[in-house]
């Protein structure tokens, strides 16, 4: 009898986690979803997690990561820093570990189910520099978790070369377009499916979802 195949997604509830779950949902027997608390600044983005998890029929947990925020401080936790990048430097909204952490939390979560796949929706093509979603860091940390816990983790990054556009198609593909569009959270400002159109998150975004409308039209 074949192993059923069993996978953790960490979840934000944003296009990217979301485009993730819906291909993991398609590559695993069972697929669970893991969303973290680090106290950010738009509680919505749990609640919106909760929402398509539950849509989707997926088994959702919520942790506590509310210790990220005290130790590291970013725009996304404090109302007081804005939301800015200049030149040379990682913009406010980097946060320091973050996908360490929770990387490394969903792999703990994932082996106590017998689950040895975690996905993540990292990028290194479309991204904002951050150290945390280049694909060495991915491989390094799946090598450590491995050594760390004695355990045969895979850690996948269906968007890692990917760009916003490609990532848009990929949706597509998992039928799965219109239901990113208008379900998910990815503005910095806290505005569900096509958001506030003038954050960082939101231009890239839709910069993407128009690249990739234009070229399936043409």
């Amino acid at each position: 009898m074949k192993k059923q195949e069993k996978a953790v997604v960490v979840f934000s509830g944003g296009q990217d986690s979301t485009t993730c779950l819906l291909w993991a949902m398609k590559q695993f027997d069972e697929v669970e979803a893991v969303t973290f608390d680090y106290n950010q600044r738009h509680r919505l983005e749990i609640k919106v997690a909760e929402d398509i998890a539950e849509e989707l029929n997926i088994p959702h947990t919520v942790l506590d990561m509310s210790l990220l925020n005290q130790l590291a401080p970013n725009a996304l936790t404090r109302d007081d820093i804005e939301i800015e990048q200049k030149e040379g430097e990682l913009p406010t909204t980097f946060v320091d570990g973050r996908n360490h952490l929770f990387l490394t939390f969903a792999a703990i979560k994932g082996k106590q189910n017998d689950a040895r796949h975690i996905i993540t929706g990292v990028c290194e093509t479309d991204f904002s520099g951050y150290p945390d979603c280049r694909d060495v860091f991915v491989k390094s940390l799946n090598v450590t978790l491995n050594l760390a816990m004695d355990y045969d983790f895979v850690l996948h990054t269906p968007l890692m070369w990917l760009d916003k556009a490609e990532t848009w198609e990929l949706a597509d593909q998992l039928q799965g377009l219109e239901f990113v569009r208008n379900k998910t959270l990815t503005c910095y400002n806290g505005v569900i499916a096509d958001g506030c159109g003038e954050c960082p998150a939101c231009e890239l975004r839709n910069q993407g979802l128009d690249a990739y409308l234009n070229r399936k039209e043409a």
